[in-house]
């Protein structure tokens, strides 16, 4: 698995994808990130297998939106760990905000 991976996992929901950042978007988009190590095993002092963590966040403001289940599928497909954190409207923007949290192992 590679961060690539998720990056194209995510493209085949049909939506826009960004990493780290997204500016101006008019509709649906998704913006994704790695945060950090989030597992990793050492065997005579080094790094043997390493797991990364990060957050997609989905933005729409479409109601009902069946892109949902097409992100979570496709995290499904490549066999990252995934947990969907929270739905929040956003006032401001109108936009419904989905915020998941991934874990990948990355060899």
């Amino acid at each position: 698995m590679t961060l690539r991976d998720i990056a194209d996992a995510l493209l085949t929901v049909g939506v826009p994808v960004f990493h780290y950042e997204a500016h101006q978007q008019s509709d649906r988009y998704i913006v994704w990130a790695e945060d950090g190590q989030v597992g990793a095993l050492w065997a005579d002092g080094k790094l043997e297998e390493q797991w990364l963590g990060g957050t997609i966040d989905y933005f729409t403001k479409a109601e009902y939106d069946d892109s949902i289940v097409a992100i979570q599928a496709a995290l499904n497909e490549i066999d990252v760990s995934w947990r969907l954190e929270s739905v929040q409207y956003e006032d401001f923007s109108g936009y419904i905000h989905y915020e998941w949290t991934w874990a990948a192992w990355l060899g």
